[in-house]
């Protein structure tokens, strides 16, 4: 079963994502808010990574740290730079997705609210099912 790492500070938004990977998306998921745990995640296996930008109060070795943060951790890391990232924010505006990836080196973006269930949940499994290809 692929394992699939949500890493949101917003409730309604994890339940979310976890339902729907897990019901529609046939995955494993691992949800949290903390960079540090993310990272550990990480770095034991995963297909995937859906990742919050904002990440209200995360902190990575003693300092705060936002998902484009996070993300370029992930991607820094010879363990874990294979692992596809997918941004998911609320803040999006034309251009945003771009230079969001951009800066912190993920492989797709979503934007928040997710309001196509079924897209979202395709958008991810095209990630993972790509790594088995």
């Amino acid at each position: 079963m692929k394992h699939v790492i949500v890493v949101e500070d917003d409730p309604v938004n994890a339940t979310l994502f976890r339902m729907l990977l897990e019901r529609r998306g046939g995955c494993r998921v691992s949800v949290t808010e903390s960079a540090e745990e993310a990272l550990k995640l990480a770095r034991t296996g995963a297909d995937a990574v859906v990742m919050d930008i904002s990440l209200k109060g995360s902190m990575y070795q003693g300092h705060p740290v936002t998902g484009v943060d996070v993300c370029r951790l992930l991607k820094a890391s010879p363990e874990t730079a294979g692992i596809p990232v997918v941004l998911a924010t609320a803040h999006a505006m034309r251009g945003d997705d771009r230079r969001l990836m951009e800066q912190s080196g993920a492989d797709d973006y979503v934007s928040k609210p997710v309001v196509d269930h079924q897209a979202f949940v395709a958008q991810i499994r095209r990630w993972i099912d790509r790594e088995a290809a």
